[in-house]
């Protein structure tokens, strides 16, 4: 069984970097976003429940967040078709980036033992990182309920 890694993500310390691939064939990197404020939303799969909920309600505060110089960036180990589906589906207006191979998830440390009714095994934990403008990690959300989150994230870009 796969194992976790101590996260490199630390509050207060430079972010760690990191190139996925994004939608389109675009290759992302989060050190392209220096000065802007960076939310990095990690989310378990595409076109599921929660999932979803987490990226409409990211979606429905896109411009807001756009106002304070912030961009939204979503990760989770699904495919690029997969997040292409997704996107187009929920009109999201932010990259999806795919972590099949799990870099920046063991990066920011959500890569971890997970349990559902008794089985154990190695999954994304639902988690939200905000990211200041020169790249340094302000805040973390781990393990969050997707219900106010984006409005506590919001505030908290605000006050950036």
């Amino acid at each position: 069984m796969a194992r976790a890694i101590k996260a490199k993500a630390v509050v207060g310390k430079k972010a760690p970097d990191f190139t996925l691939p994004g939608r389109e064939g675009r290759e992302v990197t989060l050190s392209q976003f220096v000065g802007r404020k960076v939310v990095l939303f990690f989310y378990p799969k595409d076109l599921t429940p929660a999932c979803t909920q987490e990226s409409c309600d990211f979606r429905d505060s896109y411009s807001v967040f756009g106002e304070t110089n912030t961009v939204l960036l979503g990760i989770s180990i699904d495919d690029e078709a997969t997040h292409e589906r997704f996107a187009t589906k929920y009109e999201l207006p932010f990259e999806l980036l795919a972590d099949p191979e799990h870099r920046a998830c063991e990066l920011y440390g959500v890569w971890q033992m997970k349990k559902l009714y008794g089985r154990e095994y190695m999954g994304l934990v639902r988690s939200t990182f905000l990211i200041d403008e020169k790249g340094k990690l302000v805040q973390e959300w781990r393990n969050l309920r997707v219900k106010g989150h984006v409005e506590a994230v919001l505030e908290a870009a605000k006050a950036l």
